[in-house]
């Protein structure tokens, strides 16, 4: 089987030629029921096969080997970066994510310059260092998701290899975040690399002009490689072809990014190579793809704001539209926000919704007398609810129920959300023993079911509990415990 049948059948893959590999001992080591299980969630990425011993023994060595090619994706997954700190690009199996779940999230690179001094000489300067800790530090709080940036992109502006050197050196000290190099004189790039050699930087990047002497740096210190064509398919896949033969096997592959007139050819060209890659089984193209919104700061910059405007918004479409890695320049909150929401939004496995882990939930310090609040485990409604209490203050029981990640409406729409789990909910939390006054306010979106709810609580051991119907949205909770709590006694 060739590379490129091999990358076309990985999409077409079904449980049972997985099953018919494996050793089929049902020996429950990998902690499913059965090799059948396994191989299910073998085909759905849900595992490692590597899960499976009995596969890593010598005998079965073939058959391993079998395995990892028909799992083999049809982009190819590199590692970038190395121990803890490495992250891991492409690795994708499909064009669509309706398809089938995106793995390995696009990484996100920022910029440094090698001119950048290393600390400020005048108030206002920005300073070498200083942008590495901003990069570093950057975070933010997603519905209980940490999103952050994922990369640093050292730029030689002064094309100068001692000054590249030192930018390297400096940079490598002071964060652990994998590197990208980008020089494309190969004796400028060779001086960085000397430098962190042992962190397995991408190398941007190879072209027409300069891909032998990168393709043995590649080669010689075992670094990914990326390969730069601008609007140019036909040279990126003859690059790609020369490369590979060489012997570099990681490549990183950039058709050019333009975030003005050139927009349209560049989000073309990304989804032609994905296309070629996935539709076509052309594994020429099978390789992770980057894209240079920062390319918007090398035109005339008439306002900073409308430049850093463009990167963002070229920055959402190329990764809707296959990139792997993105190199960015503006850390303003306002552009980098909405770029990594989107992306987790992207990345979020469609079949799955985010859910938090169900049970019971203190707010402030609550006692016997404190309000008895109910809601579901979708992470949008939890954090939603989360965040009104907080800001209300005051003590408050919350109970948090396991719909598999369904928000209310949703929930009680397709009898994920009933009067029996509600019941349970609240006797297997233990909110039942926290509080005295056995009122139990819900969802006004789960009004239907309060009388159900009271005689479930009365089945489940908990007679003479009432239910309250809550406001429909949660920023209406303080006004509703304002005129309704303490409940009065029917």
């Amino acid at each position: 089987m060739t590379e490129r049948e091999i990358r076309k059948a990985a999409t077409k893959l079904s449980p049972i030629d997985v099953y018919r590999t494996l050793p089929r001992t049902n020996c429950k080591e990998c902690g499913e029921p059965n090799c059948m299980a396994f191989a299910a969630k073998l085909v759905n990425r849900e595992v490692s096969l590597e899960d499976c011993p009995p596969i890593l023994k010598k005998e079965h060595e073939k058959a391993y080997e079998k395995l990892q090619e028909m799992l083999a994706p049809v982009i190819k997954e590199i590692t970038l970066g190395s121990g803890d700190h490495s992250i891991k690009i492409g690795g994708k199996l499909v064009m669509y994510r309706h398809e089938f779940t995106y793995h390995n999230p696009a990484a996100i690179a920022l910029d440094v310059t090698d001119e950048l001094p290393l600390k400020p000489r005048f108030e206002g300067e920005e300073a070498l260092l200083d942008r590495v800790k901003k990069i570093e530090d950057f975070s933010y709080n997603y519905i209980g998701r940490n999103l952050s940036l994922d990369m640093i992109a050292i730029r030689s502006t002064s094309n100068d290899p001692t000054t590249f050197k030192s930018a390297v050196e400096n940079v490598a000290k002071a964060t652990k975040l994998p590197l990208i190099l980008c020089a494309l004189d190969p004796n400028v790039m060779e001086a960085g690399l000397v430098a962190v050699q042992d962190r397995r930087p991408l190398l941007y990047a190879a072209t027409k002009d300069n891909w032998n002497n990168m393709a043995e740096l590649a080669l010689m210190y075992n670094c990914p490689l990326s390969v730069f064509a601008p609007n140019d398919l036909n040279l990126l896949k003859s690059l790609a072809k020369t490369l590979t033969e060489y012997g570099v096997e990681d490549l990183v592959l950039d058709p050019g990014t333009f975030v003005d007139e050139g927009l349209s050819d560049t989000v073309s060209n990304f989804t032609m190579v994905r296309r070629n890659a996935v539709k076509g089984g052309d594994y020429l193209f099978g390789f992770p793809l980057i894209g240079t919104p920062i390319t918007a700061w090398l035109g005339k910059i008439d306002s900073k704001e409308e430049v850093a405007w463009k990167e963002a918004y070229a920055t959402c479409i190329l990764m809707s539209r296959y990139a792997d890695i993105i190199v960015m320049h503006s850390l303003d909150g306002w552009v980098q926000l909405p770029t990594i929401i989107w992306r987790f939004n992207i990345y979020t496995d469609p079949r799955k919704p985010v859910a938090v882990d169900s049970g019971l939930f203190t707010f402030g310090k609550p006692n016997e007398m404190s309000p008895l609040m109910l809601t579901t485990n979708y992470s949008l409604t939890y954090f939603t609810v989360e965040s009104d209490l907080k800001k209300f203050g005051g003590d408050y029981y919350l109970a948090v129920a396991d719909t598999e990640g369904l928000s209310v409406e949703s929930a009680v729409a397709g009898r994920y959300l009933t009067a029996e789990l509600i019941a349970e909910t609240v006797k297997n939390s233990g909110a039942a023993e926290k509080v005295k006054h056995k009122h139990l306010i819900i969802p006004g979106r789960a009004a239907r079911l309060s009388g159900e709810i009271e005689d479930e609580l009365k089945s489940v051991g908990l007679p003479g509990w009432r239910v309250m119907v809550g406001p429909m949205d949660s920023s209406g909770i303080a006004k509703f415990l304002d005129e309704a709590w303490p409940p009065k006694e029917k």
